[in-house]
């Protein structure tokens, strides 16, 4: 699901350079504004730089953002506890916040 949204708005900022328009079969509410989909690329751009170091961290956030489960269900799907799930949560969290306000 990450990918479909993040090809989404790719593809919705690319056509603002090109002024091509391509059709895709998704719901626009989900990939949103032009605006939106900038926020998007630029979560799955530091998505993909946290996944080499903390490959776990960025699997978590993934599954809450992009698939919306619960801790629970993340810790179910992950095989790992609740515990390391909210743990990894916030840490993962905290460097985002980080790494996107630095590109702002």
């Amino acid at each position: 699901m990450p990918h479909i949204l993040v090809d989404r708005a790719r593809a919705r900022n690319s056509t603002k350079r090109r002024g091509v328009v391509r059709a895709i079969a998704l719901d626009d509410g989900l990939a949103g504004s032009t605006e939106r989909a900038a926020e998007l690329i630029a979560l799955d751009d530091a998505l993909t730089e946290l996944e080499t170091p903390h490959g776990r961290q960025a699997r978590v956030i993934e599954r809450q953002f992009f698939g919306g489960l619960s801790v629970k269900e993340t810790s179910e799907f992950l095989r790992i506890s609740p515990e390391t799930v909210m743990r990894g949560g916030r840490a993962a969290k905290a460097w985002l916040s980080r790494t996107l306000h630095a590109v702002e």
